[in-house]
């Protein structure tokens, strides 16, 4: 600063107020970071929630509390879960777009709510540009299930019958990816179904149980436990491989319908602007939860096979998430899906 100040005064008049402004907006971003830093230093300092777009009892929901309640340990604060449901997701993953991007209020998103509903639903909101990924949980198939007086004892008598009694049968559709599954299937087949909405996996299921609907595509974690206690039917699930915690349950390719291939997933996402530091100490706290032979072992249990700590990262999570759009969005369009 001497050297400039010795030197004419046209420098002076135009070097310093330059110096002055780069000093006041270096001074300024200092402090924001350091705002940013002290927030996150400090954080968690009170309850989160933890938003399911879905009523209580299905699939993500499930996932949602098992995490919820291991993550107390790693954040010294209680996660509390907060179900949003209707329009398929639509309106709990609105709540969290529209939250303050602190931290306290984040959602366990999946398949259908952060990618399959942006093909089929007018959003208000962006599914990439409006929430920051925090961390892949888990993926499995759907199984494709049926009441349990459903004519046809596996899935090629099923298919025999449906063709013989074309939009007779219903299918439940709780979700877009109950949906998306229920069109491939019809497109594959050449069968017909009447389509039902739901604002949920688990009235789906009770209603399935209760044989009030015929047919359902829905994730193992709400599935597993009717199927075990012999009140409905499974006739295979939605992958190239057998679950290994129900191996009797044939994957489409064995049971006489290859490439009906549709996959679920679950992650957990913040509002968009939410600070890195924070995104950090979630993204932590949840790998360290999944890492628990307990929770391992638990979700195992329900089908979902776990993803490994490099597809754990936010950046691997958002990556994986616009991949799934790019893929997914041209097949749900082209097929004419609208929301019920």
């Amino acid at each position: 600063m001497r050297v400039l100040l010795s030197v004419t005064s046209i420098m002076v008049t135009s070097v310093v107020p330059a110096i002055a402004a780069a000093v006041a907006t270096a001074a300024l971003g200092v402090v924001l970071v350091g705002a940013g830093g002290a927030a996150a230093q400090g954080y968690p300092t009170r309850p989160i929630t933890l938003v399911v777009p879905f009523p209580p009892g299905g699939s993500t929901d499930v996932i949602g509390r098992i995490l919820a309640e291991r993550l107390k340990a790693p954040l010294g604060q209680p996660v509390i879960i907060e179900n949003v449901g209707g329009a398929g997701g639509v309106i709990g993953v609105g709540r969290v777009a529209r939250a303050a991007p602190d931290g306290y209020t984040i959602d366990i998103g999946q398949w259908d709510t952060h990618v399959a509903n942006g093909a089929i639903y007018p959003l208000t909101y962006d599914l990439v540009k409006d929430f920051e990924p925090i961390v892949a949980i888990s993926s499995n198939p759907y199984m494709m299930l049926a009441r349990k007086g459903m004519p046809g004892e596996d899935l090629k008598g099923l298919i025999a019958w449906l063709k013989a009694n074309p939009d007779r049968a219903t299918q439940a559709s709780p979700t877009a990816g109950s949906q998306v599954a229920g069109a491939y299937f019809q497109s594959l087949t050449g069968t017909r179904l009447q389509i039902v909405p739901y604002r949920g996996a688990a009235p789906a299921m009770q209603d399935l149980v209760a044989s009030q609907i015929d047919l359902l595509f829905v994730q193992p974690a709400v599935a597993l436990p009717q199927v075990r206690g012999g009140a409905i039917k499974a006739y295979a699930v939605t992958g190239p491989n057998r679950l290994a915690v129900a191996p009797e349950i044939p994957s489409v390719d064995d049971a006489g319908l290859p490439g009906l291939h549709v996959l679920g997933w679950y992650g957990l996402f913040a509002p968009k602007g939410t600070a890195r530091d924070i995104i950090a100490r979630l993204n932590t706290a949840v790998a360290e939860a999944l890492a628990d032979p307990t929770i391992r072992a638990r979700l195992a249990d329900l089908g979902q096979e776990i993803y490994p700590r490099d597809r754990q990262t936010p950046e691997a999570l958002l990556a994986f998430q616009k991949a799934e759009i790019e893929k997914w969005w041209p097949i749900i369009k082209a097929s004419n899906i609208k929301a019920e």
